[in-house]
């Protein structure tokens, strides 16, 4: 799963937030679509932008990230370049598109597990703040806090 490092879960967040406020949405376009909606947060690229960039080679985002080589020189190849930089995997972008990852299907609420649909904002708009949520926790699960003072030897024994 991607790192769980803030500017994966801020990414992961500004992607929902804009989709869950009407954003453009379009599954089969290449830059509107799950993936293509991350890419614009993480690249700052139009959709058009990124869709012209992938129409440079076949397929849709699956077949990108399978094909995908870091020195092709293909311009979708460095968009893929900075989603992975940021931290994500080509199995998180891969699972994303189809909104299929087993560990977020896992953590979402029980009634919206089954009938989530991979083309459907809303259902996306929850996968992703779903997945937010998780590497959130995972963050906080390794933050340890200093001790700033030792409580006094006396208070200990009560």
């Amino acid at each position: 799963m991607a790192s769980s490092s803030l500017p994966v879960i801020e990414a992961l967040r500004t992607t929902a937030q804009r989709l869950a406020a009407e954003a453009p949405y379009q599954w089969g376009h290449m830059g509107s679509c799950n993936c293509g909606h991350l890419a614009q947060t993480i690249t700052r690229l139009s959709k058009a932008d990124i869709h012209a960039r992938a129409l440079q080679r076949y397929g849709d985002w699956d077949q990108q990230l399978r094909d995908y080589c870091p020195s092709s020189g293909l311009p979708i190849d460095a968009v893929i370049d900075e989603m992975l930089a940021l931290g994500f995997t080509r199995g998180d972008l891969a699972y994303l598109e189809r909104l299929s990852d087993p560990l977020i299907r896992a953590a979402l609420p029980l009634e919206r597990r089954h009938g989530l649909q991979h083309n459907r904002r809303d259902d996306v708009v929850l996968y992703l703040r779903t997945w937010a949520e998780l590497l959130e926790q995972e963050l906080l699960r390794r933050v340890v806090l200093p001790r700033l003072f030792e409580p006094p030897a006396a208070a200990l024994v009560q």
